[in-house]
């Protein structure tokens, strides 16, 4: 455990530390450099229009069915309409995550090849042709397209946007960083999912278009990534780079020789193993599973069914959908929020244990809800309405809603994506960029295509499967998922793939 010995003492450093608050305001001010601030704003951009097409779907669903005629009302058919309502727009919600499969397929290998920024520079125009196709659609080939280049978009920069920031961040305030950065998936969704509430469906996907407009010519100005920079070849700009974002009068010499020594020992490892499928040797198996498990954990555990079709659990149950988008918009941005503030002080795992429990009860509570509806429906052919339980479950489904997207957004959210971007060596990360983004993708699209066929079948059941996921979720991450809090890429990596399979634990 000579691993487990040499994080926690580098952790008890910093912790008892007697002048950690005044260190944490020296990180903060030594980090508020302009080019940091401005790779920060852009990232931030990125993930708010991340959060704006995810949250698009959910308080537009009607609309666009009722406009598009997406649904067929034909009275003498009641199984078409439901078939042909649930196929039509299941397909337009799904086709996002055929487009982040196809975008998880290219992610590591472009971001690798091209970099950091240029890739970013993609993914935003992806993002603009998306919400203008659909803004403009007259038919639904085009709405579907625009919906497919926005998965595409959002299946590169998912990855690509933590690896960016802790890539440039320094090491007390990465997480707090990529938290704070993934913060605003959550506002985006939170903002459209009021917006849509009062916007048309056409004006929304034009105000979704603002956070890529923005980005576009901050990205002439930002750094690129100092890691990728070593990993190309191009080590005289390194150490120009690091002054640039940690301030011309600080000493980045240390901090450029770790990042240059830790590559050239990664290439010198393995010469005669190159090329994508360096990322399955042994030594990658625990960090590979770690990644792909708390990525796809969220997506499996239904976040995708509350997201899109959160309209249509709030219709089933009885609730207001104009107030359960609002409430469940603040409290998710609440959530988030905690999360930034305690990601750096109580350690991503921990955090992880709380979301994944919390997740867990909202699908609980939500199942329990779906089911005393049913009893409801019941009761009422036989007895008057007893207006206690009439009112009771409408409230129970809202307050599981609210706790399970409160519980997302304290660190089901940001921390899977933070720690996979802290675990892969530069050597491999794109690779395991690309095998992380498919697995979620793909558990996304089936979930996501899914949703409204298992609500037919059973309500209940559905979200007792995933509430099973989320147990099974906190679980793997209190026997497996090591707190990475106050440690450096490097020493993280190192800890990983450097130590012999018997030594290799670290918790």
């Amino acid at each position: 455990m000579a691993e487990e010995s040499l994080l926690l003492s580098h952790t008890e450093d910093l912790s008892d530390s007697p002048n950690k608050p005044s260190s944490l305001l020296s990180e903060i001010s030594n980090a508020s450099t302009r080019p940091f601030v401005l790779a920060f704003t852009v990232g931030s951009c990125g993930a708010l229009s991340f959060g704006c097409i995810v949250g698009y779907t959910a308080p537009t669903q009607s609309s666009i069915m009722k406009d598009l005629k997406l649904s067929i009302a034909d009275a003498s058919s009641i199984i078409i309409f439901f078939l042909l309502r649930f196929i039509s727009f299941s397909f337009f919600g799904s086709i996002l995550t055929v487009g982040l499969i196809v975008g998880a397929l290219i992610c590591g290998k472009l971001a690798d090849l091209v970099g950091r920024v240029y890739t970013i520079w993609i993914t935003n125009i992806l993002v603009l042709i998306g919400w203008l196709a659909i803004a403009f659609a007259k038919d639904v080939w085009l709405l579907d397209l625009g919906r497919l280049l926005q998965g595409i978009s959002v299946g590169i920069s998912s990855y690509l946007g933590p690896i960016y920031i802790s890539e440039l961040a320094p090491r007390n305030l990465r997480g707090a960083a990529s938290s704070l950065m993934q913060l605003f998936v959550g506002v985006g969704i939170s903002v459209f999912y009021a917006l849509g509430t009062v916007v048309a469906w056409r004006n929304l996907a034009i105000l979704g278009s603002i956070p890529s407009l923005l980005v576009l010519p901050l990205l002439f100005f930002v750094p690129e990534s100092p890691r990728w920079l070593a990993k190309a070849g191009r080590e005289k700009e390194v150490e120009g780079v690091l002054l640039s974002l940690r301030g011309a009068k600080s000493d980045v010499s240390d901090e450029a020789a770790a990042i240059l020594e830790y590559t050239k020992h990664v290439e010198q490892q393995d010469v005669d193993s190159r090329g994508f499928f360096k990322l399955f040797q042994r030594k990658y198996a625990l960090p590979l599973t770690i990644g792909v498990v708390l990525i796809s954990v969220p997506q499996l555990g239904g976040l995708n069914g509350y997201t899109f079709y959160t309209d249509t659990i709030f219709t089933s149950t009885g609730v207001s959908s104009n107030v359960g988008f609002i409430l469940t918009s603040i409290v998710q941005m609440f959530g988030g929020i905690v999360g930034v503030l305690l990601v750096d002080i109580s350690g991503r795992r921990s955090l992880l244990l709380v979301s994944q429990a919390g997740m867990f009860l909202g699908c609980l509570a939500t199942a329990i809800s779906f089911f005393l509806q049913a009893c409801l429906l019941i009761y009422l052919l036989y007895k008057p309405k007893n207006n206690c339980w009439e009112k009771g479950t409408p409230i129970l489904a809202l307050i599981s809603v609210m706790v399970y997207f409160g519980s997302y957004g304290l660190g089901m959210g940001p921390i899977p994506w933070i720690i996979a971007s802290e675990i892969y060596p530069v050597d491999v990360k794109g690779a395991a960029g690309t095998v992380c983004n498919l697995t979620t993708s793909i558990s996304s699209w089936l979930v996501t295509y899914s949703f409204n066929f298992l609500l037919q079948w059973s309500s209940t059941g559905t979200f007792m499967m995933f509430a099973t996921v989320m147990g099974l979720g906190f679980v793997f991450t209190a026997k497996l998922v090591p707190e990475t809090k106050g440690k450096s890429l490097e020493e993280i990596q190192s800890v990983f793939t450097d130590s012999p399979p018997e030594d290799s634990t670290i918790f």
